[in-house]
């Protein structure tokens, strides 16, 4: 809560005022978005935060996209993780990076939308079954832990709002809450994830009065009935929104994409469409970071920020863990895509999410956080 803000606010901007307000002095991580590729680097963070005694302590998971995949495989194996009282998870490798690596190891994208085009049912609804075959099964939003608080984003195309999937519930500001959701882990996660323009939309359809607390004006047919859905990293790429304004202490893992110079850009509309929306990103994407970046060092905020394209090099903590700049920029551009990976690849970005992981909390939040000696995996990145 900020400013007497509620769970239910309109969006505030990014930055916002504390004075008079009151935070919660709970750790948020939060999880950008970015295919398999973000899925695998934000396992390497979690892998290092329960290393260093961090994952125990989270209050609250917000993610968007390929950091949702993530992020909801944490939720539904919270319980089984065998926190000891050292505050580690010593079921986490089996728990959560086995099944993020067999996830790796699948390609759904393409397979979705040809099903999607040419033989049965809509993209959305094969990438769902892929979710619920590989990783969720029957999940829902109620299996999710109480504590700490996941929340899974998407962007409603209707009323150009943040979307929450939550245990406690759905939420739109413009629509409503609905209250205990039931909805499938797989749903959320595809909605999410539903990078346009050839993963998006996801339609997830309710009953009248299913969003029973209206606290907005689209709390309406069709708006409540038929909610329309695409990537939660189109209104907010790094996942930051529901936490920022609740949580003093804020670690942000960043494996989003970074535009590159095209010397002869295409000018046919699809193409030149799709390069001008990462233009787009890429500069919001980069206001973020400054924002964020600038809450830390005026102690707005406490906590740390590493992304796949920060220069290693600029950390000062010292590691053990050797990070080449140039590997960690390969690394950087895996494509976005939902496509199988090569087992070494895998090893290799969750080694690199594991390494920055460390390098930046011990420099800017916690330096006597937990000092690896090596990576997850033999051979580094």
């Amino acid at each position: 809560m900020t400013n007497g803000a509620t769970e239910t606010d309109h969006e505030l901007p990014l930055i916002a005022s504390v004075d008079g307000g009151k935070l919660d002095d709970g750790i948020a991580l939060c999880l950008s978005g970015g295919g398999y590729r973000a899925m695998l680097f934000h396992a390497g963070t979690l892998w290092y935060l329960n290393d260093a005694g961090f994952l125990s302590k989270l209050a609250r998971v917000s993610s968007v996209s390929g950091g949702s995949i993530t992020a909801a495989v944490l939720a539904t194996r919270w319980k089984s993780l065998n926190f000891a009282s050292d505050g580690r998870a010593y079921a986490f490798e089996e728990s959560v990076i086995a099944p993020l690596r067999t996830m790796a190891g699948t390609t759904i994208d393409v397979g979705s939308i040809l099903s999607g085009v040419f033989w049965f049912g809509s993209v959305s609804d094969n990438v769902i079954k892929h979710y619920r075959r590989i990783l969720f099964g029957d999940r829902t939003l109620q299996d999710f832990p109480d504590a700490p608080r996941f929340v899974i984003n998407a962007t409603n195309v209707q009323t150009g709002s943040l979307f929450r999937f939550s245990k406690p519930y759905l939420a739109d500001w413009q629509i409503g809450i609905a209250d205990n959701p039931r909805r499938l882990v797989a749903e959320a996660v595809a909605a999410s994830s539903a990078f346009p323009p050839v993963l998006s939309p996801v339609t997830l359809r309710f009953e009248p009065g299913e969003f029973a607390r209206a606290i907005g004006p689209c709390n309406r047919k069709p708006f409540s009935t038929e909610v329309v859905l695409t990537d939660g990293g189109v209104y907010d790429n790094m996942g930051i929104e529901t936490a920022w304004k609740r949580c003093r202490t804020i670690l942000v893992s960043d494996a989003g994409g970074h535009i590159q110079p095209e010397a002869k850009p295409h000018y046919d509309w699809a193409r030149h469409a799709v390069r001008i929306s990462a233009v787009i990103d890429s500069q919001v994407r980069a206001l973020r970071k400054r924002q964020i970046v600038s809450a830390f060092e005026s102690g707005i905020r406490t906590g740390a920020y590493w992304g796949m394209w920060t220069d290693p090099g600029d950390y000062p903590a010292p590691s053990s863990l050797t990070v080449p700049a140039d590997r960690g920029r390969l690394l950087a551009e895996t494509p976005t895509r939902l496509a199988a990976m090569e087992p070494r690849l895998i090893d290799q970005i969750i080694n690199f999410g594991y390494a920055m992981a460390e390098r930046a909390i011990r420099s800017y939040y916690a330096p006597d956080a937990h000092a690896a000696t090596r990576f997850p995996y033999p051979g580094g990145i």
